[in-house]
């Protein structure tokens, strides 16, 4: 993945040099040119293309920002509530993520996101022991994170 992008600027800073020009429009056309040239030449290379790999990255922040503003509301929303009317629980999460890093990445992301804390990691890193504010059905909680963040960084990392 470093190789093409290196690969990328050098075509970019090349196509500024063969046009004499080296404003920022003229690299930003440069740099579409050796995208578009390193996508087309991608089959000759071990690495899947390097923006397919950003995209994900990108999808996975997004994802992020998208469950922290909507469990934040809940979490607000619970708050303001007079009478609280949630239904706190400890649950194992089974994860099929095998490296450290993914591990450590989905367990970031269920922490910062309002409303849950991962509290433990097995051993064995398979299982994930998290404490969720507001538990109405154990299964549908574990299927919504295998759903969202799970695929997402199964997606940036495989």
């Amino acid at each position: 993945m470093g190789f093409q992008i290196v690969l990328n600027f050098i075509i970019a800073f090349v196509w500024m040099f063969l046009n004499s020009d080296w404003s920022a429009q003229r690299f930003f056309i440069g740099y579409l040119i050796g995208a578009i040239l390193i996508g087309l030449l991608n089959r000759f290379w071990e690495q899947d293309f390097y923006l397919r790999k950003l995209w994900a990255i990108i999808a996975l922040l997004l994802l992020f920002l998208k469950e922290l503003i909507l469990s934040s509301f809940t979490v607000i929303g619970q708050v303001i509530k007079p009478k609280l009317d949630i239904h706190p629980g400890i649950f194992a999460y089974e994860t099929e993520l095998t490296s450290d890093w993914e591990i450590t990445v989905l367990s970031c992301l269920i922490c910062l996101t309002p409303g849950t804390l991962t509290m433990e990691v097995s051993s064995d890193n398979r299982t994930l022991y998290i404490h969720a504010m507001d538990i109405k059905d154990k299964d549908e909680v574990v299927q919504q994170i295998k759903d969202t963040f799970e695929k997402a960084i199964l997606e940036v990392t495989r």
